[in-house]
């Protein structure tokens, strides 16, 4: 039996994700994939929002992905689009990257940390006890890890076995798409019936034709076959173009449902694992890989034994309400889109509604993700939201933000009067870094905001304590997210604000 400290089930975006958090705290991790490689069959998702840019940006990686995607205006809700070019962000554009590419990137960066993802291996079952949990694979073989978490997607066999309830609505309208090779030439783009939508794609550098069609009827649950895709193009155009020789076929549906706890004692879940939802907006990858980003540190942090392991709990507190608010908007999107006169008539006053310009920054900080804010309780608006990659003045001098955060190590940003704030005796976890900023602080939707005189980030960019002229909650802080002090102190380099 093979021991690791955390075994991941899934090498998607969040499984690639999460285990990169991990390997960069140098937790003992390795994944599990199913598939024979990391080849993704099918487009999947297409696109990155700007809080998932800005999330790469903290791991210093997001350069990999811009040079390979276009930038765009990706955000938009039941199809009117929203601009974002005005927010106050560095990445204020989504990224069109298919997840082929998005998965091959990640990969190649989980490979650089020295993580180990083995494919072609399948779990079977799990067993979890008082100190970890047994995980059966296909060849035979177990591994034994402390902590397993699933991000084996929607059908997720780790919440299965766990016993974690799946509540939620089963779909109302599904659609297949695929990518095939055609002996009659269709009429090209976008057509709409009473049905639904459906599309044809011409084919590119001499590639496949890309289409999507609507069933009249929702689709079983299985794997969808030739004979779906040729039987749903003649209820729809009357002939099937004799399609033949797909590359890939999927099935896409409105079911919505929601894991009703991400965590059972050992067992966690993220990404697709613990939501699923129609794909409308375009924020089931992304919410994905922020569940990722949560929730490694945390793990890193019960796994080194520096904090307790209640602090897994504040992942679920977290994360649960994001997911739910992403149900609840491409439930409605579903809805918007439905081929009747009268839902017609809402969807054009939802969309008159949005081009006006608080409408608009609202849903669209929401489908970027950049209004995200965890309930740390009252006080400075900073408090829970993300933190703005401000252009710093240090010792060493200029410097941003965010790559303070590349090694995924939480920091506490002294911006009053040098030696005004002490970390001590959590220097050994805690970067402390003076620094000066001059100019406004703005955050999506909120506006400006009083500038604080010291923060704290959470390595997953979101605040945790904020100062204005006083120390007063630090120490509380600090305990809550990165464990009890220690008696190790603060070293003089750790106070000069230098910049790696």
């Amino acid at each position: 039996m093979n021991e690791h400290a955390v075994v991941v089930v899934g090498a998607g975006p969040t499984g690639l994700m999460l285990a990169g958090e991990l390997g960069l705290a140098g937790v003992d991790v390795v994944v599990v994939e199913r598939r024979a490689g990391q080849e993704v069959a099918g487009s999947r998702a297409g696109g990155l929002h700007s809080r998932t840019i800005e999330v790469l940006d903290q791991r210093g990686i997001a350069d990999r992905f811009l040079a390979q995607g276009t930038t765009a205006q990706v955000a938009g809700f039941a199809g009117t689009p929203l601009d974002i070019s005005d927010f106050p962000t560095r990445h204020p554009y989504g990224l069109a990257l298919w997840q082929n590419h998005i998965e091959r990137l990640l990969a190649g960066w989980v490979r650089e940390l020295g993580v180990s993802v083995r494919y072609g291996h399948d779990v079977t079952g799990i067993a979890q006890d008082g100190t970890g949990v047994d995980v059966e694979l296909s060849d035979g073989r177990r591994l034994r890890a402390r902590y397993l978490v699933g991000c084996d997607g929607g059908r997720s066999r780790i919440r299965k076995a766990s016993g974690i309830e799946f509540p939620g609505w089963d779909p109302t309208t599904s659609s297949l798409l695929a990518e095939v090779e055609l002996t009659e030439e269709p009429e090209w783009g976008i057509h709409q019936d009473v049905v639904g939508k459906h599309a044809f794609r011409p084919p590119q550098d001499g590639g496949p034709v890309g289409v999507m069609v609507t069933e009249h009827q929702v689709g079983p649950g299985r794997e969808p076959t030739l004979r779906d895709l040729r039987e749903a193009l003649v209820a729809v155009y009357g002939t099937d173009f004799g399609v033949h020789s797909p590359s890939w076929i999927t099935r896409f549906t409105d079911m919505t449902r929601q894991a009703a706890s991400y965590r059972d004692g050992r067992v966690l879940l993220a990404g697709d694992a613990a939501h699923v939802h129609a794909p409308d907006g375009g924020q089931g990858l992304n919410t994905g890989v922020q569940d990722a980003v949560n929730l490694g540190w945390k793990l890193a942090r019960v796994v080194e034994g520096t904090t307790a392991e209640d602090l897994l709990d504040s992942y679920h507190a977290e994360r649960h309400p994001v997911a739910a608010r992403v149900l609840r908007s491409t439930m409605a999107q579903v809805a918007l889109r439905r081929p009747d006169d009268r839902v017609r008539a809402v969807g054009e006053t939802v969309a008159e509604l949005l081009s006006m310009d608080e409408p608009r920054r609202r849903y669209a900080a929401m489908m970027s993700g950049l209004d995200i804010h965890y309930d740390l309780g009252a006080g400075h608006p900073l408090l829970g939201r993300r933190m703005p990659d401000l252009d710093l003045r240090t010792a060493d001098g200029p410097a941003r933000v965010y790559p303070l955060l590349h090694g995924a190590r939480p920091v506490l940003l002294d911006l009053g009067a040098p030696g005004g704030v002490d970390i001590g005796p959590w220097a050994d976890r805690v970067r402390l870094v003076t620094a000066a900023h001059r100019g406004s602080w703005e955050l999506p939707v909120l506006g400006p905001v009083p500038a604080p005189t010291a923060v704290l980030v959470r390595p997953d960019g979101h605040v945790a304590w904020v100062g204005d002229r006083t120390t007063s909650g630090l120490e509380e802080a600090l305990t809550t997210w990165f464990g009890p002090p220690s008696r190790a102190r603060a070293v003089s380099g750790d106070r000069t604000g230098r910049v790696p």
